[in-house]
């Protein structure tokens, strides 16, 4: 079964997902990659990453699923372009893999664990598939601690609004101070926390990130919840994209997004 998705598949969203790599997004878990491993990336989107970690684990096969059929079929587009004959796509259901138990040397999971109402299950999930000596690897924003100068009421008025709709509509948006409780939770014996961070503040990031959000203020699928739930209006959406714009332009302009990540044994 599909769980609702807080963003939708709106193109300034998924020009926020192609914008990710192993790099910018997985760096914590690079150092314990190698040759010949067995990967399944869960929630894998546009598959960016996903492509990113076949090349790294080459030969070894590399599964990206997603529950969007639509979204699934742009990745396997992305993965033809890169030639990536070690990588495979599949529409898959994250309390319900296809896979084997004990069956791929790591489970990797970029911002899934907030959009999900049983992180816990999943998490059980990811460990019945991963080997004993594998690896599950997770990694999630925490909304409630996204940060930014200047400081336009529009972007408080923002912050307060998604919260308040990703919790309405599946998930927990500050789900990366919980990712060791959860992995603890789903029987974990052994895991290790870090944290990293996003940061946008040069012309280009700001034009990026804050016309991304200008327009998903007002168009995408979290626009759309915002209404229907009776959280805003559309004067509020504009005043919101407003203040995105409003931020974006500002040669002072910094924004933070801490995430925390784990990897998660035994």
């Amino acid at each position: 079964m599909a769980t609702p998705y807080t963003h939708g598949h709106h193109e300034s969203v998924l020009r926020s997902h192609e914008w990710r790599t192993a790099e910018n997004s997985a760096a914590y878990l690079l150092p314990l990659l190698r040759s010949g491993q067995r990967v399944l990336d869960v929630g894998a989107g546009p598959g960016t990453i996903t492509a990113d970690l076949a090349e790294l684990v080459a030969p070894g096969r590399v599964t990206g699923m997603d529950a969007s059929a639509e979204i699934i079929e742009k990745a396997r587009g992305y993965a033809d372009e890169r030639g990536l004959d070690n990588l495979a796509f599949e529409v898959g259901d994250a309390y319900a893999l296809a896979q084997a138990d004990d069956s791929v040397d790591v489970v990797h999971a970029h911002q899934v664990l907030q959009h999900l109402e049983r992180p816990v299950d999943a998490l059980r999930e990811f460990r019945r598939v991963v080997r004993p000596d594998g690896v599950v690897a997770a990694r999630d924003v925490d909304y409630e601690g996204v940060i930014w100068y200047p400081l336009v009421p529009a972007l408080d008025e923002w912050r307060d609004l998604y919260l308040r709709v990703h919790r309405a509509v599946s998930g927990e948006p500050a789900a990366g101070r919980r990712l060791k409780a959860w992995a603890r939770e789903a029987g974990f014996t052994d895991v290790t926390s870090s944290v990293s961070t996003w940061l946008f503040e040069d012309d280009a990031d700001r034009e990026w990130w804050g016309g991304s959000w200008a327009v998903r203020a007002t168009s995408s699928q979290f626009a759309e919840h915002a209404v229907s739930l009776g959280f805003a209006d559309r004067a509020a959406l504009e005043r919101i994209a407003a203040g995105w714009r409003e931020w974006a332009a500002s040669p002072d302009g910094w924004l933070l997004m801490p995430h925390a990540e784990v990897i998660a044994r035994g």
